[in-house]
């Protein structure tokens, strides 16, 4: 038996997106206080399935962001929570589902989760 996903989330794969950095790499959660060690953001005005913006992790850039432009290669889907996060990543960079899963683990690790691709 399959899960509903969000039906707009996964419109964004192999789109390019612009996303806000509202906690860009190397700053601290403002509840739970660990790091990033990416850049996290969201797309304004698009609505995700726990009611916020739609949020987005960056990977495989090396500096802190406020904005960024980048190719959705794929989704994280948690399937214990009502939030989807998109992967982004500069045009023509590939990466690998492994590389996800390092890349979002300090936050990822707390969640059931699938890569959608």
């Amino acid at each position: 038996m399959s899960e509903p996903i969000y039906p707009d989330t996964t419109t964004f794969l192999g789109q390019v997106v612009t996303a806000v950095i509202d906690r860009p790499l190397n700053s601290h959660h403002p509840q739970w206080g660990f790091v990033y060690p990416v850049n996290y953001g969201y797309l304004p005005g698009v609505p995700a399935p726990d009611g916020d913006d739609l949020d987005a992790y960056v990977l495989n850039v090396a500096v802190p962001l406020k904005k960024f432009t980048g190719l959705c290669v794929a989704l994280i889907h948690r399937r214990d929570d009502a939030d989807d996060k998109l992967i982004l990543v500069p045009p023509g960079q590939k990466i690998s589902d492994a590389q996800i899963r390092e890349q979002t683990f300090f936050q990822e690790r707390f969640f059931h989760s699938i890569i959608i691709r």
